[in-house]
């Protein structure tokens, strides 16, 4: 049995890339990580997306995960490995600020998507015929990082339609399952309130995105929505004026 090794090699200017053996001690690798940050403004480390042993080992070495890297040529073969990095000017672990960002790093994140839910007087609800897709769905899109929800659906309402509308609140949050090469997400749908149907001739129609906004009736958004969009969308109506939230998956 080999003792446990740790090496630190000099890859670029101003990056280490380091590497260990299995049964390294964090604390090794991690003076190691140190030592190499007083020559290098970065130092970072390409692990194993199956090791999870090596990713802990990363992390508590002061490393944050930073991405994916696909495809990088290991022994001749393309495999995938996990980017594992720290700078020289990131804040001390023993500060909050530098656990925190640490722990950032690596914690899940979700997708969340702002929708609005918009009515006429007769009870038929605003639906956008997308550039990017046959289904009809709610205007809205994806929020941004840092956004707020509510300010998100209604920059995405006033972007994609010119229609500048007061959000009113949150009648739905429904889970996104994965699907078709989309990771899971978070549809938060919003009150928009109820207009006179002429508020779609005010509509300004983002060419980029949008090919048609009209009213609907529950009927037809069952017609021309996805299955689990026109779940959501009854889903929605049926939860107004309840003074809550509710939540559903995929609608249900």
């Amino acid at each position: 049995m080999t003792d446990p090794t740790t090496s630190v090699t000099t890859v670029a200017e101003g990056i280490a890339r380091i590497s260990w053996s299995p049964d390294e001690p964090i604390d090794v690798i991690r003076h190691s990580v140190v030592a190499a940050l007083l020559d290098h403004a970065r130092v970072e480390a390409l692990v194993d997306p199956g090791d999870e042993s090596a990713q802990r080992a990363a992390t508590w070495s002061g490393l944050r995960r930073e991405g994916v890297m696909r495809g990088v040529t290991v022994d001749g073969d393309p495999v995938d490995r996990v980017v594992y990095a720290r700078l020289a000017t990131d804040a001390p672990l023993n500060e909050p600020e530098g656990f925190r960002a640490l722990l950032n790093s690596f914690l899940p994140r979700k997708r969340a998507i702002s929708q609005m839910l918009l009515r006429d007087r007769d009870g038929r609800v605003l639906l956008c015929q997308l550039t990017y897709k046959q289904d009809w769905d709610l205007p809205g899109g994806v929020v941004e990082v840092g956004e707020s929800p509510q300010l998100a659906v209604g920059r995405e309402v006033e972007e994609e339609l010119g229609l500048t509308l007061p959000v009113g609140p949150l009648v739905l949050t429904d889970w996104l399952p994965a699907w078709s090469g989309w990771d899971d997400a978070l549809c938060l749908v919003f009150d928009g309130g109820e207009h006179d149907a002429s508020i779609t001739d005010s509509i300004v129609k983002q060419a980029r995105e949008i090919r048609s906004a009209e009213f609907c009736t529950v009927e037809e958004v069952r017609e021309r929505c996805a299955d689990f969009t026109a779940r959501r969308i009854e889903s929605a109506l049926a939860n107004l004026g309840t003074g809550r939230s509710a939540y559903t998956e995929s609608g249900r």
